[in-house]
Formats: structure tokens, C-alpha cells, sequence
């Protein structure tokens, strides 16, 4: 049992997944345990397998056929099965021991029965179990080299036709498809392993293809075919390895399916995976293909993603910046990537440039990229060019006007010692919004929050008395003036508490409770405790019936 622990358990899984974990300890059923592992099936949406090795070369790991677990990560429902094995500490070295012995006898037992007998026996499974036998005809195809067979055995195994109804495999019947797709995997695999990798290749494009043609007909809703896809991608690259075809057709091919129809996604290839196979000759071939089809179409995604790709890998930041600069996003984004691009490449001129024309150029300064904004201003700031950065977050503030462009504004002109200016015309600003009728709902709000964040409290309140300012902000003018104008800040609370007194929920009386500390807290500063005592009085009769209020109440002495 060396690795399996509460501990290790939590430390694999995350404090998240433990916890929830023992919402399925009453779910988990079929356990058995091996010599190294445990298995079990998890009722959760669905119910799934799960395996736990115990004693691996890394220590505790484990598999399940969630969608999570299917991502490679240690799910809830591994740590139910391995909190259900702990829960049993003095059975387990038991059944460990026993499944040795079991292993023991039957290796005993076929090791002695003859060459017909064993014949026989797997006859047997291979009527009986249907996975059983395709794993075995794919084996015995390739092993004779016939690769018409192996080709048609894969068709089959990729073909939806057994699952679909009406053409379409609905949700429930996808991961039985995956499960078999998956097969197709194993063959081609085994195929490279016994010395046929040239035929791998062959058959593991030819799968891709079909199984892109077959997932717009599967609900995939679980991602099993993308682990499919990725498999066969694994598949190709191990076969091309072993049988180092030739760098100017493999190129070709890579271009294609990365650049056509036929690259829906699932297969995941990274071209630089094959640079070992493909050397300078290929990788050549490969960017002049590249560099054409971009030519053709200078906004299309995969021309852009395979052109970016090869550029970086070689080191060319030009041909990076090329890419990025024949389909400038209006909002600024794509000059912000070039900046970077530059910055790395310590070309900080160039960087700053681009950085500023991403700004001028911008078709709607509301709708620029603030990471682009923060990123100009930065540089100025370290450039100690501060009355630079005013002037662009004067702009953004004006063509925004939100509390966050205020506060930028805010930072950037103290330092530069030019904020009290600076305040003044943003306010002013704010001001004429909240005085026009159809944008008070704009304006208002917004320069209550600035006001309230300059701390200048007195001017807010003026403001949220001629604007539409919305409950939480009265709130929030209520508790930073309820020492200085504790008969305003009662007024607020005594109105935003009567909506409340209407309703139920304990997230209600919370909030209710809430305001009425406030409440009291305004009477005590203005001597009136016993009109808080009608009150409470008062509400307590209305309010008996709701025994979690009645129950708050008394926790905080009201």
C-alpha cells in the first residue's frame, strides 16, 4: 500500500476534487483489487471506470473515463475509489496477496496445458468478446503484412455507422465510438513496433482523415475524440520517426493538413515536432510552403498560426512581425503583439513605435485594448516621459469614462505632479454627463465612484442627490459619511431596509441585519436610542414568523 495516503490522495487531486470526493464514497462499486492496482466503476453523471496504481514508478497514480480524468488529471472519482480502499486497511494487503496468488496459478495453470488446449481456450474468448477478436485479427493482419486487411479493419473501427441513428451518434453511444476509435490507436502503434512504420504512416493520415469526417456526425461533448485525435497524431510522429520518409513528402504533407480541410483540430500536429525527420532540406520545403500559402491568404488562421510558427522557430522576427502586420486588429491588439515581439528581440525603439501607432490608430479609443494603454504608459513611465503617459490616460479616460480609466488617470498624473488639473477636467467631464437627461444613467454613477475613491465624500452626496445613483452606492455614501452625518446616513438605511423587511431567504435577513447595525449605530451617535428601540420593536412584531431573522437578531443583541 506504499503511496496510498489521505495525503498523497489530496496532494494529486487539489484540495477542490478531495473535498468533493467524499460526495461519492457511496457511489463507488465493483471494486477489485489486483497485486498493483485497484479498479472500480464511479456512479457520478454517468458512471465511469477508474484504476489506481498503487505502486508505480512515480508512486500513486491513477485513470478515469471522466471528461476531467480523460484530461490527465487525478478526478474525485479516483480519490473516492482510494479513500473506499483506505476506509478497508486491514483487507487490502489480503487481497493483494491473493491476487498474486491468483496470477501465479493461472500462469501455472496455462503454462501447462497444451498447444491445441491453449488453441482452443482463446477460440473461446474470441467468440465471446468481440474487442477481443478485432485486436487479434488487426494483430494477425499485420503481422503477415497484409495491409489491405489492416487498412479495412480500421475503416471499420472508425466507421460510425454501428452507433449512429439516423446518421448521428447521439451523446450516450460517443464513448463506446471513442472506445473503439481508440483501437485503431493500438494498431497502428503496433504496426511501427513490429517493424512496419512505413505502413503506419500510411494508415495513421488515412485515420486522421476519416475520423475528421466522422466527428461532425458525434455529440463529442466529453473531448473523447480529441484524445483520440492526439493519439493518431502521437501515432504518426513515432511511425515517421522509425521509417524517416522522405523530408520533401513529408513537408508536403504537413502543409496540407495543416493548412487544409483536413486539420479539423483534433489531430493537434506541431509542425517542430518533426523537425528531427524533416532536417534543413524538409523544414525548408516546409517554410516555403508556408510563406506561399500565406502570400495567398495573409488573413487566414492557419496560414498565420503555421507562417508565426516556423518564423519564431527559426529566429526570424521580421517575418513574425510580417505576419502579425498584414491583419492589424482595429482595437490595437495586434500592435501590442509586435511590441512584445520586438521588446524580446530588444529592439525597444521599434516596440515603442508600434506601441503608439496601436493607440493613434485605433478606430474607437473606448474600445482599444487596455492591455495595449498599460502597456504605452509603462513605457513611458520608465522612459520618464510621465507627461506622456497623462495625455494617454486623458484620452482613454475621455473616450471611456469608466472609475478604473479615472483611477489610471489618477496614478499617472500624481506622477507627474499634475493631478489636481488634471481632476478638475475630469470631473468636469463626469458632471456634464450626469447633467445630460439620456446620460445621467452614464455619468452619474461614475462620478459618484470617483468622488467616493478621491475620499471626497460631501461632494459625492451632492452629486448622488442631483444623479441617478444606484442603492449600493447611497450604501456606500452612508458608510463613509455616518460619522460626520449620521441623521443623512440613518435616512438611507431606514429606505433600504424597508424593501428588504418584504422578503425571505437567509441572504435577506443577512443584509437586513446588516442595516440595522448601521441603524442603531446612527441613533446612538444622535441620542435617539429609544426611537431604535420602537423600531426594532416594532419590526420584530411584524417580522416574528421568520425564525432565522428572529435568530440574527439575537445573535447581534438586536
Amino acid at each position: 500500500m506504499r503511496g496510498l495516503t489521505e495525503a498523497n490522495l489530496q496532494k494529486l487531486a487539489g484540495g477542490r476534487s478531495f473535498e468533493r470526493a467524499f460526495g461519492y464514497l457511496d457511489a463507488v462499486s465493483g471494486v477489485e483489487v489486483g497485486d498493483g492496482w485497484v479498479t472500480a466503476s464511479v456512479h457520478g453523471t454517468e458512471r465511469y471506470e477508474v484504476e489506481l496504481t498503487l505502486d508505480g514508478p512515480g508512486g500513486l497514480s491513477g485513470a478515469c473515463d471522466c471528461p476531467y480524468g480523460l484530461e490527465g488529471n487525478f478526478c474525485k472519482h479516483l480519490v473516492a475509489l482510494g479513500l473506499t480502499v483506505l476506509a478497508r486497511p486491514e483487507s487490502l494487503p489480503r487481497q493483494r496477496k491473493a491476487a498474486r496468488e491468483r496470477a501465479q496459478d493461472l500462469d501455472g495453470w496455462l503454462s501447462a496445458l497444451s498447444r491445441d488446449e491453449l488453441l482452443a481456450l482463446l477460440r473461446e474468448q474470441i467468440d465471446e468478446d468481440r474487442q477481443v477478436r478485432r485486436r487479434l485479427e488487426l494483430r494477425a493482419a499485420g503481422a503477415r503484412g497484409d495491409l489491405a486487411a489492416v487498412r479495412s479493419r480500421i475503416r471499420d473501427l472508425l466507421d460510425i455507422g454501428p452507433f449512429a441513428q439516423y446518421g448521428y451518434v447521439e451523446y450516450a453511444d460517443a464513448r463506446a465510438y471513442a472506445d473503439q476509435a481508440r483501437q485503431a490507436v493500438s494498431a497502428i502503434g503496433a504496426l511501427t513496433g513490429s517493424g512496419r512504420a512505413a505502413d503506419a504512416i500510411i494508415l495513421a493520415r488515412e485515420a486522421m482523415r476519416l475520423l475528421a469526417e466522422a466527428v461532425g456526425s458525434v455529440d463529442d461533448s466529453d473531448g473523447r475524440l480529441g484524445q483520440v485525435g492526439a493519439g493518431l497524431a502521437d501515432a504518426h510522429l513515432d511511425a515517421c520517426r522509425a521509417a524517416r520518409p522522405d523530408p520533401e513528402e513529408l513537408a508536403r504533407w504537413l502543409a496540407g493538413h495543416l493548412l487544409g480541410d483536413s486539420d479539423d483540430g483534433l489531430t493537434d500536429i506541431d509542425p517542430l515536432d518533426y523537425d528531427d525527420v524533416l532536417g534543413e532540406e524538409g523544414m525548408a520545403v516546409l517554410r516555403k510552403l508556408a510563406a506561399e500559402a500565406w502570400r495567398r491568404n495573409r488573413r487566414g488562421w492557419a496560414e498565420k498560426y503555421l507562417m508565426e510558427r516556423l518564423a519564431k522557430a527559426g529566429g526570424n522576427v521580421d517575418a513574425v512581425i510580417a505576419v502579425h502586420a498584414a491583419d492589424l486588429a482595429p482595437n490595437g491588439h495586434t500592435h501590442l503583439v509586435i511590441a512584445r515581439e520586438l521588446e524580446a528581440a530588444r529592439r525597444f525603439d521599434e516596440a515603442l513605435e508600434w506601441a503608439e501607432r496601436g493607440v493613434r490608430d485605433a478606430r474607437d479609443l473606448s474600445a482599444v485594448d487596455t492591455a495595449l494603454v498599460d502597456h504605452l504608459c509603462d513605457r513611458y513611465a520608465q522612459a520618464g516621459r510621465t507627461t506622456d503617459a497623462v495625455a494617454v490616460r486623458r484620452d482613454h479616460f475621455g473616450a471611456r469614462r469608466s472609475l478604473l480609466a479615472y483611477q489610471q488617470l489618477r496614478a499617472a498624473a500624481r506622477a507627474a505632479d499634475s493631478w489636481p488639473a488634471e481632476r478638475e477636467g475630469a470631473l468636469a467631464l463626469l458632471r456634464a454627463d450626469a447633467e445630460r437627461p439620456r446620460q445621467s444613467w452614464y455619468g452619474g454613477p461614475v462620478l459618484i465612484d470617483a468622488l467616493l475613491d478621491d475620499e471626497d465624500v460631501d461632494a459625492a452626496w451632492q452629486a448622488a442627490a442631483r444623479t441617478d445613483a444606484h442603492d449600493e452606492q447611497w450604501l456606500a455614501l452612508a458608510d463613509r459619511a455616518r460619522a460626520t452625518r449620521p441623521a443623512d446616513a440613518l435616512g438611507v438605511y431606514l429606505r433600504l431596509a424597508e424593501p428588504l423587511t418584504k422578503e425571505t431567504g437567509n441572504t435577506v435577513y443577512e443584509r437586513l441585519v446588516g442595516l440595522l447595525l448601521s441603524i442603531r449605530d446612527c441613533h446612538r451617535r444622535l441620542g435617539t436610542e429609544d426611537e431604535f428601540a420602537a423600531y426594532v420593536t416594532a419590526l420584530r412584531t411584524a417580522q416574528k414568523r421568520k425564525r432565522n431573522l428572529m435568530r440574527l437578531m439575537d445573535e447581534h443583541g438586536l
